[in-house]
């Protein structure tokens, strides 16, 4: 670690007293990266008497081992964590369709400040966040201590400091979300929410049984409200075995319906509401940053306007491979 972000880890932590003063500190925690290391530098700055870590869940939708990290992180912290529930908040948002963003920036931020109150809330914003790129600091109770710090920067402050983030779900850099991969409205809890829950914590249950490494690894749900259609994303692609026996495990579920392997192109039909519909700025976001960076082939998405008026953002109703 050179001596410039020894520096700024310095004028971080003084920056944290300052700030918060005598007052207790509440860290949104995820157990990431990006969360831990904000707690870590809280700790150093005020002692663990004053930082507490909130932690917001989602019921079905996290991943089984994300309770178990966090706790396991937090005692490794030496600091106190609390829970807030708002899986079922989070199943009204979704029952209009993908809708993440409402969801990270309404209910995490709201089931935090439920057990913080009026006490400052700290976050793991940075630089490679959208709101890192604001430069804000402090708004609203929330402050964001490593706002000016780069992922290269993180990694190096986890290293130095030999600091434990856990994977959990599919990226070890930030919590899990296997809503996140249901690419249809959620109208039934018991269908639509069983099969997205179920898919991808099997896909991870099988990898880690085989160890396997990967950059990748989710099934996205899609189809007609109807029809569950799981799509399998893994990258990079395993051997026959581990798909065959993702396959036939997603094939006994009785909330899915078909099962595919997307280990070459594919076009995406997805029905999206007018205002994404006729939106060319919208439609790239949705493609190129929400729906490609998490399939492990190249996909086309084919948009069509939706006819239904409960659906707020889009449905990936079908899809079928390209002919090479």
């Amino acid at each position: 670690m050179d001596g410039s972000l020894n520096l700024k880890i310095e004028q971080i932590k003084a920056e944290i007293k300052n700030i918060v003063g005598d007052n207790t500190l509440y860290v949104a925690f995820s157990g990431g990266m990006d969360s831990t290391i904000a707690a870590f530098l809280a700790k150093e700055a005020l002692g663990p008497d004053k930082v507490k870590l909130v932690n917001v869940l989602f019921g079905p939708f996290a991943y089984s081992k994300s309770v178990e990290a966090v706790l396991k992180t937090a005692d490794e912290l030496g600091l106190e964590i609390e829970f807030a529930d708002k899986h079922q908040a989070q199943y009204a948002i979704m029952k209009k369709g993908p809708n993440c963003n409402q969801c990270t920036k309404t209910l995490k931020m709201e089931g935090v400040k439920d057990v913080a109150k009026d006490s400052l809330v700290a976050t793991g914003a940075n630089q490679s966040d959208s709101w890192g790129k604001t430069c804000i600091k402090v708004m609203n109770n929330l402050y964001s201590p490593i706002i000016g710090l780069t992922k290269d920067e993180l990694r190096e402050i986890v290293k130095k400091y030999n600091l434990n983030i856990r994977k959990v779900g599919e990226n070890a850099h930030r919590e899990g979300c296997k809503l996140k991969h249901l690419l249809k409205m959620l109208v039934s809890m018991d269908y639509h929410g069983r099969a997205v829950s179920y898919a991808n914590e099997i896909i991870h249950d099988v990898l880690d049984r085989y160890n396997y490494k990967r950059e990748i690894a989710n099934v996205k749900i899609i189809g007609p409200l109807s029809k569950n259609i799981a799509l399998i994303n893994i990258k990079p692609y395993p051997p026959k075995e581990i798909y065959d026996e993702i396959v036939e495990l997603l094939e006994i579920e009785e909330s899915i319906d078909e099962v595919y392997i997307i280990d070459r192109p594919i076009e995406l039909v997805v029905s999206a509401n007018p205002g994404i519909y006729g939106n060319e700025e919208s439609k790239y976001w949705v493609e190129k940053g929400k729906l490609q960076p998490e399939f492990a082939a190249p996909i086309k998405v084919v948009w069509k306007r939706s006819k239904n008026e409960r659906l707020s953002t889009f449905h990936a109703v079908d899809f079928r491979f390209i002919e090479e």
